[in-house]
């Protein structure tokens, strides 16, 4: 079955830089638009960047020009590169996978990993 594993979270000062990294695994994600989403205490999920299968990329207004999203075809992960973080960027990060065709279409979400911005 679809599995991803993030890694790379961790505590860091304001201003630094993490990378967090997603495993993927159980499919060959050919038809696939991968994301990562974070979430606060108290507030909802929300997409922080996406890339698709043709390399096109996304990300919310607050993480452009520090975040980037990467692909690894060959090991299967994927990357979210974070500069100059700050306080604000605190929270549990998920890898998403939607899977567009294909009889494992669907959404698919990693356990999450733990930012945390000291400022």
């Amino acid at each position: 079955q679809v599995q991803l594993v993030e890694s790379g979270g961790g505590l860091v000062q304001a201003g630094g830089s993490l990378r967090l990294s997603c495993a993927a695994s159980g499919s060959t994600f050919s038809s696939v638009v991968f994301g990562w989403y974070r979430q606060a205490p108290g507030k909802q999920r929300d997409m922080v960047a996406s890339l698709t299968r043709f390399g096109n990329t996304d990300y919310t207004d607050s993480a452009k020009g520090r975040f980037t999203i990467s692909r690894d075809n060959a090991k299967n992960t994927v990357y979210l590169q974070m500069n100059d973080l700050t306080p604000e960027d605190t929270a549990v990060y998920y890898c998403h996978a939607r899977i567009t065709w294909g009889l494992q279409k669907g959404d698919y979400w990693g356990q999450g990993t733990q930012v945390t911005v000291s400022s």
